[in-house]
């Protein structure tokens, strides 16, 4: 197995399940109503709504990056978009974007080659190989934020 298949298993681990920290990104999100995702029961905290939905914007970022795409730091309103629409199906559109937007990035990286790990990633200043362990590292930070904000709502996360 190459460094590549690596990172890809620890992302999908990170997003999907079986990972040794606890629930994956996708077991905690899919676990929770609209109304949760929405709530804010930390006053200056992110909600797990917005969290996703910065989720998704990074992960698209870095699919386009390891397609060849100079992408610069996100603007504040793509990095973390405004939610307006908090009902349940715009709850279930924001899962499936995820969901896409997670498969987009795992094919990117599963036909991305362990010899180019080390090249610097176009438009910016590190390889490769930092931004895809920084990727991992994003899901995995924002996982947490999302287990103490439905600790917060008095909900036990499963995984």
């Amino acid at each position: 197995m190459g460094e590549t298949d690596r990172i890809w298993d620890m992302l999908q681990r990170a997003y999907a399940g079986n990972a040794w920290h606890g629930p994956a990104l996708s077991e905690l999100l899919q676990s929770v109503t609209a109304t949760q995702a929405a709530a804010r029961p930390i006053p200056e905290a992110h909600t797990i709504w917005e969290t996703a939905r910065h989720l998704t914007a990074l992960e698209d970022a870095v699919t386009r990056r390891l397609q060849g795409q100079p992408v610069g730091e996100l603007p504040p309103d793509q990095d973390w978009p405004r939610i307006e629409d908090t009902s349940p199906a715009a709850w279930r559109r924001t899962l499936e974007d995820f969901e896409g937007g997670h498969r987009r990035l795992r094919r990117a990286l599963s036909g991305f080659p362990d010899s180019r790990l080390d090249d610097v990633v176009p438009g910016r200043d590190y390889p490769f190989y930092l931004m895809l362990h920084g990727v991992v590292e994003h899901e995995l930070y924002h996982s947490g934020q999302i287990v103490v904000l439905m600790q917060a709502q008095g909900l036990t996360p499963r995984g």
